[in-house]
Formats: C-alpha cells, structure tokens, sequence
C-alpha cells in the first residue's frame, strides 16, 4: 500500500492531508498524483466517489508557484455546486502552502468575483459559461495558466457545454498541463482529448475495484398513486440515518417534501430552481446533518460529497442511465455501506433495463414490505424522528479549528502588500512565516489568516505594532 508520504509532496501539503483524515490514497490519487507532478497530460476514466478531486487538487496545490499573481490553474466543472466544493478542497489541501483558490459560477455577482479576481489568485474552479464570460470581459487573465483540469467531462457534455469548453481552451496558453476526467469515455471524449492533449497517459480505474463501495441495489414496482404511501413504510422499515430521495422535475420535488413535512419528517430540497445561495444553505445543513431527508432533482447529484448518506431512493426512475450511477455515487463512500432503492411504475421497464444493461447486472426485486415488518420498526422509526440528529464535522474541521481570521482596517489604498503583513506578523516572538495562511488585500481592508492557534497572540501584539509605519485597527473576522 502506497502511503502519501512516498508521493514526494512538500511537507506542509503533507500536513493538511493528514489533517483531512486521508490516510492512504485511493487507487485514483496512487495512480494519477505521480504522474501529475510529472507534468504530464491525464485522461482519466474514474467513477464519482472515487477521490479523484484529490487526485488533481493535491498536485496543482504542489505545483503552483505562491510568488506568482495571475492565476496558474483552472478547473472546470459542470455545475456550481461541484465547483465550490473542489474550491473548498483546493483551499484545505493548500492551506499551509497559502493556497488560494476562487470558484467562478453563474447565479452570483459578477462584480463581487470581478473584485474577488484583484486578488492574487492560484487556482481558479468554475462552470464553463462564467469562466467564458470573465476571459472575455477581461476581469480573468489566463496568460500565465499552466494547468487545466477538466472534472467530469461526461457530464459537461451531457449539460451542452461542449462548445464553451472548447472556446475557453482555444484561449489557455498552448504550453500547458491538461487532465480530463470522465465517468465514462465516449467517442466525443476521446476526440476533445486526442485534439486538445499531446501524448495523454490514459489511467482507467477498473470498475470492479471502484465498486468495491459496499452498494446494495434493489427495486420495487409500485404504481404511481401508491408510491407516496410505499415511501412511507420503505423509510420506517430502513429507517435511515441519511437519505437522498431523487425526483425527476422540481415540482416533484416540492410537492414531495411538503408531503413528507406533514407527515414529520425532518426533510429539504434542493433543485435548479432555488436561487444559488439558497441551494448551499440546505447542501451545508445537510452536511452537516441538521435533517435526515434530502429530497433532489439531479443537479444535485453531482457535487454532494458527504460521506454518511446510508440511502438513495430513485422515487422517479431516471430517464438517462448515466444518472442512476452518479445519484448511487452518493452512497457508500469513503468506503462505508450504502443501499440503492428504485421504485419504478409498472410501465418503465425499458428504462429500468437500459439501466441495468449500463450497469452490468440486473438489480434484484426487494423484500416485500410486510405489514408486520412496518409495525415491528415504527417505535424505532419515531424514535429516531424526534431525535436530532448527530451533526457531523466537515471534512475541515479539524484543519479550520486552529486559524483565525483577522481584520485589517487598510489595503491597497494604503499601499499594503502581502510582504508587509507577513514581514511584521512574522517578527512576533512565538510567531513564524509557517503560521500566516490566506491572506486576502481589497482596498480598504485586509484579512489575514493566522494558523496553528497564533490567533489571540497576533491579534493581541498587532493592536499596538504598526505595520509599514501604520496602527491599524486589528479584531477578529465575522464568517
């Protein structure tokens, strides 16, 4: 077994793995992290779930060069949703190395990322339309761009982004580091990789091997104006911990969760129609595991990356076979245990068999959900309603527990550089370069990042120490 260590990364990458909780890496990281410091251009055929975001996260936080202000590295992604939550694992892996990376989406205000564009950037992660509109408005400098991820290509072509990604790829520099990954490798695929990558080394992660997450798949025929009473005894007899139930249409949705709340589940939705702010509070809740049941249209499929969702329920059955495997993708990672329930109307067998034919075996027909079986675990079932539930730790947390976020009540306009902070911060007695994380420099104000617990020292030494012959007003940041 390979071990991070042996991967030749820079000590403080190391550190933040650590602090992650990744202890060895998956096959995807074993295979693709070596040859991503080579340099070399990726095609890579690896499933959702698999741990290939750190698979391209951790070399290119190895990678970019910190002097360096014009962004270096960019990752596209199909949906908003995903690109935040790579930012967020570029800026965890990165911490220590001062890393920052910035997620461009649509739905939010270009200004602000106009703005947020000032700042030395990294590593920029995006959806193709915004990351398009920003190179061609100016506000995004690709010149100095070594490096272009491309997650989840299959899906980038399913949501007709073809031609964006092209366009902004005719715009990178030619002399750079290209790795695609894709759940699958169509022929459109193959053909973007052969004409946009020299000499691709092509690493496909065996499926076998991937669905070693423990999944168990069943499916149940259910007719139409019966499923909303099946759904019923299917959850008091799983009774789940955590569960996504997957609907078709939004409306579907909305009608469903309002069922559900009648009836006192602890239940949310998400689905493309909810304003984008909106759609990361229920994803962070979720997360965190303020309720037990949320119900999703299939953009929120990709991008859901928490590891103790026991169950997936397929209430539609999803009219695109890919779909069944990335909704599924959201159970049993990181190695637990999972459970796929399909309920499909008696008149949806085609799609149900193109499902397993993609597959590659027929799903089985569950148990029957007996009266007596519903009755011996509804005490459990209300048990379990009324408990809260346990809130779970983001993947950070541990990392983030040690930094705190200090205000600066001056920047650009008082002519502040990064060096400043770093030269004055760094002369404090207990205080090293090694403990200054991210720091940020708008015009009128600063935040830096202080690891390792110097927080309240910094904080205290600076309200009385003058940073380039200034006092500035110093007090910890709101989130």
């Amino acid at each position: 077994m390979v071990h991070f260590k042996e991967l030749k990364l820079d000590e403080k990458i190391l550190r933040a793995i650590e602090q992650l909780g990744y202890t060895e890496p998956t096959e995807v990281q074993q295979k693709v992290i070596p040859v991503a410091l080579q340099k070399q251009d990726i095609l890579v055929k690896s499933k959702t779930g698999s741990g290939k975001t750190a698979s391209f996260a951790t070399p290119l936080c190895e990678l970019v060069d910190w002097e360096e202000n014009k962004p270096q590295a960019l990752v596209l992604t199909p949906t908003r949703e995903l690109a935040v939550q790579v930012q967020e694992d570029i800026t965890n892996i990165g911490r220590y190395k001062r890393i920052k990376g910035l997620a461009l989406y649509g739905k939010s205000p270009f200004a602000r990322q106009k703005l947020a564009l000032k700042q030395k950037t990294h590593i920029i992660v995006g959806t193709p339309g915004r990351v398009l509109d920003h190179i061609e408005k100016g506000t995004l400098d690709v010149s100095k761009i070594e490096y272009l991820v491309i997650d989840e290509a299959d899906e980038m072509l399913n949501m007709g982004f073809l031609e964006q990604v092209e366009s902004i790829i005719k715009l990178l520099p030619k002399e750079r580091t290209t790795m695609l990954f894709s759940a699958t490798l169509s022929d459109v695929i193959k053909k973007l990789s052969s004409k946009y990558m020299k000499q691709a080394v092509s690493i496909e992660i065996d499926a076998a091997e991937e669905n070693a997450p423990d999944i168990e798949h069943v499916k149940y025929v259910v007719r139409e104006e019966l499923k909303f009473s099946f759904l019923e005894k299917l959850t008091i007899i799983e009774n789940p911990d955590s569960c996504i139930i997957f609907c078709r249409t939004k409306d579907r949705v909305e009608q469903l969760v309002d069922m559900l709340d009648e009836k006192g589940y602890t239940a949310d939705k998400i689905h493309g129609g909810m304003m984008q702010e909106d759609r990361f509070e229920v994803m962070d809740d979720f997360r965190r595991g303020d309720f037990r049941y949320l119900i999703a249209t299939d953009v929120a499929a990709r991008g859901i990356d928490i590891e103790d969702i026991t169950h997936v329920v397929h209430y539609d059955v999803p009219l695109e076979k890919e779909s069944y495997v990335h909704r599924t993708g959201r159970t049993g990672r990181a190695g637990r245990s999972g459970k796929s329930i399909m309920l499909a109307t008696p008149h949806e067998d085609k799609f149900v068999k193109e499902i397993e034919d993609y597959i590659g075996f027929e799903i089985p027909t569950g148990a029957e959900l007996s009266a007596e079986a519903v009755a011996k675990n509804r005490a459990a079932f209300d048990l379990k309603m009324q408990e809260q539930p346990e809130v779970k730790e983001s993947k950070g947390a541990q990392l983030n527990a040690n930094i705190t976020k200090l205000y600066f009540n001056g920047g650009k306009k008082k002519k502040l550089r990064a060096v400043d902070f770093v030269g004055t911060l760094a002369k404090i007695e207990g205080v090293s370069a090694d403990d200054i994380g991210i720091i940020t420099i708008q015009d009128n104000v600063t935040y830096v990042e202080i690891l390792n617990g110097k927080g309240p020292l910094v904080l205290k030494t600076m309200r009385n120490t003058t940073i380039k012959g200034k006092l500035l007003k110093v007090h910890i940041a709101h989130k």
